[in-house]
């Protein structure tokens, strides 16, 4: 059920019945030499889609523009201020509450979108009737085996082949090329350090990362693995979207 794709009318009956609406949240960034540049954006919009239609909830149009910064030395990058997008978020909240949403829950597909939009959560705590979640479309146990099993420390940090094998499914395919060969390898304690997207200046982390992976060997994932993930993805989604709407 997409909020774009809906008269007012249509809305306004949607309220009869409910008060929540799904936003989900992704990027415009760089995805290593096989991966979509709105890969994150594309795998929340889908599995929050599918996750809609499966329980008829509203689904609202995908936030793709969001913080980046370490990410713009390669080019198609697009990435906005954490001010900026903080904002845009708190406006979106606000707009949505005052037609009468009560329950947002922001199905996230980008590190680096979680702490602005928990700080915009926080904000709102003392706002009454007002309730926001937010779970990155990973968060989900099935889909954490499934990643396990499937691609074990080759999962990495940035341009996964768990991300790179749902777009496989759903958009294109693209030749790994280069890819082809695992990247380098991270240490625990990079992984600990770096969570959330904390990476270094643009020119630095390309030079660290010169063809955009982050420790993830994205030539491992394939459109059948998309198909699995997809899948285990749109059902634990949907099972915490009932379970909290309730």
């Amino acid at each position: 059920m997409r909020l774009d794709l809906c008269s007012w009318l249509e809305v306004e009956t949607y309220l009869e019945r409910s008060r929540t609406i799904i936003l989900p949240v992704g990027s415009t960034e760089q995805h290593g030499p096989m991966g979509l540049i709105g890969t994150d954006a594309l795998c929340a919009q889908t599995i929050a889609r599918h996750a809609g239609e499966r329980t008829s909830t509203l689904v609202a149009p995908t936030l793709a523009l969001t913080p980046a910064p370490f990410n713009t030395a390669f080019p198609g990058t697009i990435s906005v201020s954490v001010a900026t997008f903080k904002a845009m978020v708190s406006e979106i909240v606000s707009c949505l509450h005052g037609q009468g949403f009560q329950r947002f829950y922001f199905l996230n597909g980008h590190g680096a979108n979680l702490e602005p939009v928990g700080q915009v959560a926080g904000e709102t705590e003392v706002v009454e009737s007002l309730d926001i979640r937010i779970r990155s479309w990973w968060d989900f146990e099935a889909v954490g085996k499934l990643r396990k099993d499937l691609y074990g420390d080759w999962e990495g940090m940035h341009a996964t082949p768990s991300e790179v094998a749902i777009t496989q499914a759903t958009h294109r395919v693209l030749p790994p090329g280069a890819a082809s060969a695992p990247p380098q390898k991270l240490s625990a304690e990079y992984i600990r350090n770096h969570a959330g997207d904390r990476h270094g200046p643009p020119d630095e982390h390309r030079r660290a990362f010169p063809d955009g992976r982050v420790g993830s060997h994205s030539a491992l994932a394939t459109a059948e693995h998309g198909k699995a993930l997809l899948e285990a993805a749109v059902t634990g989604f949907a099972e915490d979207l009932e379970n909290w709407s309730r």
